[in-house]
């Protein structure tokens, strides 16, 4: 909350002073800083509804409420660049006179505040949320030290084209620390595999247990930033069902010690599925069906 506090004061303080300097560097770090202040609203949510746990609607708990918290935190970042990239075209068209003076001291103080901010928020491991927040604060710590020596180079030379120009810098650097949260939050909105893992890797591992005979219909996607789950059909010998039990044992200590999957569904058979639709569909009765938190 101070952050926010602290990031909503400066958005006015700095739109108000870009306005009366006329730097469109400062008013488009404003815009900038007011989505900051949104995404640490939209952080701040949705690392509280993470923690919360599985219930009857919700039962895999919430925690895609941060990856969907980055996803539109990111999605804002690149609309809002995209403007900023138009506006300040139409500023090299037509320069306008900047006060260097206002934009020094605001872009120092804001220097100051970012990395302030970006200083609180970069503890928390790897989180997709609040790696965009750190991202966003490192971002608008770059484009205050753009701002500042813009403004210097506007002192000593009165080149006041620079304004403009560093508003287009800023907002390439924007979209390019954006897009790799865009991408990563997409993936796993998506179900899509989680990143750095081999799904190939995996089914090779999942086959090396003794006696696995083979695994098929493998899907595994993230159910947050640190989360994963994986369910597949295991092919083994016809045997008690406490006998296998070691099996079962087995392949799920693979996957959390090599892959850090602690939330695996397993259903063993005893002979391969005729037909993958036929797997996927769930027509055939399952053998024997293990689901391990």
């Amino acid at each position: 909350m101070a952050s926010l506090a602290v990031t909503l004061v400066f958005v006015a303080t700095e739109a108000v002073a870009g306005w009366w300097s006329g730097s469109l560097a400062l008013l488009s770090d404003a815009g900038h800083n007011f989505t900051d202040a949104f995404g640490l609203v939209l952080a701040a949510t949705a690392y509280k509804l993470e923690s919360r746990p599985g219930d009857e609607i919700k039962t895999f708990g919430y925690q895609r409420t941060g990856v969907l918290a980055a996803f539109v935190n990111a999605l804002l970042l690149v609309a809002f660049s995209v403007f900023l990239i138009w506006e300040s075209i139409q500023r090299l068209r037509a320069p306008e006179p900047v006060n260097d003076n206002i934009m020094l001291i605001v872009a120092a103080i804001g220097l100051v505040i970012n990395l302030a901010i970006a200083w609180g928020v970069g503890g928390h491991g790897n989180d997709l949320n609040m790696r965009a927040t750190f991202l966003h604060q490192i971002g608008d710590a770059a484009s205050c030290f753009a701002i500042i020596v813009g403004a210097l180079v506007i002192r000593s030379t009165g080149w006041v084209l620079v304004d403009p120009i560093l508003s287009i810098i800023m907002s390439v650097f924007i979209i390019w620390t954006a897009w790799d949260i865009f991408k990563d939050s997409l993936n796993i909105l998506l179900e899509g595999l989680p990143k750095g893992m081999n799904l190939a890797e995996v089914t090779s591992e999942i086959r090396g247990v003794p006696r696995v005979d083979d695994v098929h219909d493998l899907h595994i996607w993230s159910l947050g930033s640190d989360a994963s789950a994986l369910s597949c059909h295991v092919v083994i010998e016809d045997m008690p069902t406490s006998e296998s039990e070691s099996i079962l044992n087995d392949v799920n200590r693979v996957l959390a010690d090599r892959f850090h999957i602690h939330h695996a569904t397993i259903q063993f058979e005893h002979t391969r599925c005729a037909a993958a639709d036929v797997c996927a569909g769930g027509t055939r009765e399952p053998e024997m069906v293990r689901d391990v938190q």
